[in-house]
């Protein structure tokens, strides 16, 4: 494993997080098993299962629009070789969210059915209550922040997690005065990883979530003295991407405090069962909604 620059020190943070009170649910880029992924039928469809969060991607528009997709470009969501940042967000919404989505036949049923890829401004209006959990994928030109800005306008910091897997866009985040949560980077997982308690105190600790899979090339996160170790130092950890439910019931007996996933219908019963909680699923709607 290469040995990262250390983490900065961390900020201050102007209002305080309550811990959730059970571990969580998160639907990895919506219900995207049964809906295209990062469209909002998928994330309204992962609310009626009963998920607590939303986990998507972040990109902005040639025009400065923050748009929700995993991808930089949209050729296998929408068959359209262009990439996002290079054209404005009319041009962006005309593509067919809903042609990359491919059933279990291999039938794509929701193709010219209307789907779009959606601003994180239409999420936020359409999902005032629901928390985020929102990946900045796009560097170049940065977009954390219009991501931060657009938060702010909102209101909504409290209740949106932002991460990355690169350490810029958070460092960029945390010195615009993020109030909201951060996870850690890629790098702050290999600190966290190899540096003594002490040691990551003493760099006052970045984030508040440490976000990884269960198994790492030779590493495997999903280990109790791992879980352990974020606990004492204050950190919540989630697992992605877990699809399994006897996965997903083994992580949290180990302590884990989050789970990511593609089949939020194939892991919320295991919530269910343990968390009395946890809300029951209510009907789906149509297919094309």
């Amino acid at each position: 494993m290469a040995f990262a620059r250390p983490p900065r020190p961390g900020y201050t943070r102007a209002i305080p997080l309550p811990r959730p009170k059970r571990p969580l649910l998160y639907s990895h880029r919506g219900a995207s098993r049964e809906r295209p992924e990062n469209t909002l039928p998928s994330f309204l469809r992962a609310l009626e299962i009963g998920t607590d969060a939303i986990e998507t991607d972040a990109h902005m528009t040639a025009d400065g629009h923050v748009v929700l997709s995993h991808d930089p470009d949209g050729w296998r969501m929408c068959a359209v070789r262009k990439r996002i940042r290079d054209w404005p967000l009319a041009e962006v919404q005309s593509w067919d969210a809903g042609f990359g989505f491919v059933d279990a036949d291999g039938h794509r049923p929701f193709a010219g059915r209307g789907y779009r890829i959606p601003t994180l401004a239409e999420v936020l209006d359409a999902l005032p209550d629901t928390p985020l959990n929102i990946d900045l994928k796009q560097t170049d030109p940065p977009i954390a922040p219009a991501v931060v800005r657009l938060l702010r306008e909102r209101d909504a910091e409290r209740r949106v997690t932002l991460a990355s897997f690169h350490r810029e866009p958070l460092d960029l985040v945390r010195r615009l005065g993020y109030r909201g949560p951060t996870a850690l980077s890629e790098d702050d997982i290999r600190w966290l990883l190899l540096a003594p308690r002490c040691v990551w105190r003493a760099l006052r600790r970045p984030g508040d979530a440490a976000q990884v899979p269960p198994l790492h090339g030779r590493i495997r996160f999903a280990r109790r003295r791992f879980i352990r170790k974020c606990h004492q130092l204050g950190l919540r950890v989630d697992y992605w991407t877990i699809n399994d439910p006897g996965e997903a019931a083994r992580l949290l007996d180990a302590g884990a405090d989050g789970i990511m996933t593609d089949d939020p219908a194939a892991i919320a019963p295991v919530f269910r069962s343990r968390y009395p909680d946890f809300p029951s699923s209510a009907p789906p709607r149509p297919a094309g909604a």
